[in-house]
């Protein structure tokens, strides 16, 4: 996805504060309760991270390397190796080559005929990115999507909460009401994913035993659509019009906001003409997004009631409401989980092992019941989460206008940005960067356990801040970061409980991995 705030929950400080207990060695456990608390504080202060230091910088000043080519040429040029030539890892790894720097400029798609605005300064480490999280030095005015902006047909005419700088008033009320959200529907969270994901299981045991194989994918999307209606409005979508086709019908919906920077697969002389130069026409997803609006509206009386309270129409409130749930929420757990799964998977039997034996032994000795305090006893399985988010953040890209003349620094040199250039980050190479994260490209299950583990948190970003920073009014960090971590933990813990072990293909797919279970092992102790 692109540079997202997908919902998270405000009011559950899911910090790791859990020392280590090593997936290769044993150390001291220190365990720490979950706060109960809302964020709302309209100051950005508290949120804030600066790519700038307090004293004058002693590292080297150095003219950013790299241009843009001839126009219209050169981004054009860009776009090809993008999606085509080298793809997206290799475009950005052989210019910090060629450049010999993580900083550097180059022109980020679509370009013609999205857009004429290309130009972006690029941010590949692990210091120079969090400046794109300081509303107090980058502008987020219409950058959700990068250097182009969706139509706003497709969002009910209205630029919604992702697309607000937190400058804007309405910022501020449209996230308040995405709190007020998620605060309604804790005490359904984790039974109303216990009942999805047991469905979810239940069609994968089916399909395994008729075909051999299952697509976890398929099962997760409508798992995750329930789920999100579920928990969060009290309604279950097979008991409205809506029926089981909410996830193809969101699908279809994010393809026209994001096909400018996805590659589907196809031939390139049909995809790039067909997705990446022009818009695709609105009306033909128009009915579509209407039956998922009618579904919200009619699903979110006391939600919209509480709009009003705020001073936003129940219109504004709905299409905002959907585009949180729609495009934000189901479209990170749709990435996430796979993704989750496929690096789990990968890890092999022996992680399999102890994860099943930490998340068994904590949930026995709660009397058989998952709740949020049993999940803070199990420090194996939140550093697995967290370090599938670091690896492989679900959001990749992030953008930034700079609102005044600054100083950005990388590890080895700092460089002059002008006021208005835009700044734009690729965010697996920050949370990959090797000055930072020791065997930053290996998946490393306890890499987040113990005192010293603990401390990298700071540097896990995907849900536009820092991991230990928690969301405000006053910053554009994912309303439901908390909510996230919530729902990936449970996945891992629903999972383990059912099961020993589990076998996998992964294929690509636009959005994520694609998960094909070849075998599942059930619990055997």
């Amino acid at each position: 996805m692109a540079s997202t705030s997908s919902l998270a929950f405000p009011s559950l400080q899911l910090q790791f504060q859990t020392p280590r207990k090593s997936f290769t060695s044993t150390r001291r456990v220190f365990l720490r309760p979950i706060c109960a608390s809302v964020s709302e504080k309209s100051s950005s202060s508290s949120s804030s991270i600066s790519s700038q230091p307090a004293e004058p910088t002693k590292l080297p000043l150095r003219k950013i390397p790299g241009d843009y080519g001839l126009p219209f040429v050169g981004p054009l040029k860009d776009r090809q190796d993008y999606f085509y030539n080298q793809g997206r890892e290799e475009f950005f790894k052989s210019r910090i080559q060629k450049h010999q720097s993580t900083v550097f400029r180059v022109n980020m798609p679509p370009g013609p005929f999205f857009t004429t605005k290309s130009q972006v300064i690029v941010l590949l480490d692990g210091k120079s990115f969090p400046v794109l999280f300081d509303v107090t030095k980058v502008e987020k005015k219409d950058l959700f999507t990068g250097t182009y902006m969706p139509s706003l047909e497709l969002t009910g005419g209205y630029r919604t909460l992702s697309y607000l700088d937190p400058s804007e008033p309405k910022h501020d009320k449209l996230k308040r009401l995405m709190f007020y959200l998620l605060k309604s529907g804790i005490k359904s969270l984790i039974p109303e994913f216990q009942s999805s994901y047991s469905e979810l299981f239940e069609t994968l045991e089916t399909k395994l035993a008729d075909k051999g194989k299952a697509s976890f994918n398929e099962a997760n999307d409508q798992a995750a659509f329930n789920f999100l209606a579920r928990s969060l409005y009290g309604t279950s979508p097979s008991n409205t019009q809506l029926g089981t086709d909410g996830p193809k019908l969101v699908q279809k919906w994010v393809l026209f906001q994001l096909s400018p920077i996805l590659v589907l697969g196809l031939p390139k002389f049909i995809e790039d003409p067909l997705i990446h130069t022009f818009p695709l026409p609105p009306f033909l997803v128009k009915k579509d997004y209407q039956r998922l609006y009618d579904f919200f509206y009619q699903s979110s009386g006391h939600v919209l009631d509480e709009a009003e309270r705020l001073g936003v129409s129940r219109d504004e409130a709905c299409h905002n409401l959907l585009f949180a749930t729609c495009f934000n929420s189901f479209g990170g757990m749709k990435i996430l989980f796979p993704n989750m799964l496929k690096w789990i998977g990968r890890a092999g039997a022996k992680l399999h092992s102890e994860l099943a034996q930490e998340i068994r032994s904590v949930i026995r000795s709660n009397g058989g019941n998952i709740t949020m305090s049993a999940l803070e006893k199990m420090p194996l399985m939140k550093s697995v989460v967290y370090e599938a988010f670091r690896i492989e953040p679900p959001v990749s890209l992030q953008y930034g206008r700079a609102k005044t003349d600054l100083v950005i620094e990388s590890h080895d040199a700092a460089f002059k940005v002008k006021e208005g250039e835009m700044l734009f980050g690729f965010q697996p190479f920050a949370t990959k960067d090797p000055k930072i994260f020791e065997n930053a490209e290996e998946f490393v299950p306890d890499r987040f356990v113990g005192e010293e583990g603990e401390k990298l948190l700071q540097h896990v970003l995907w849900s536009n801040g820092p991991e230990t920073k928690t969301p405000t009014v006053g910053n554009k960090q994912c309303a439901g970061k908390d909510f996230v971590v919530l729902a990936s933990r449970l996945l891992v813990v629903e999972f383990f409980l059912r099961y020993d072990s589990f076998e996998i293909e992964v294929a690509a797919s636009p959005l994520g991995a694609a998960i094909t279970m070849t075998s599942l092992k059930r619990a055997s102790f």
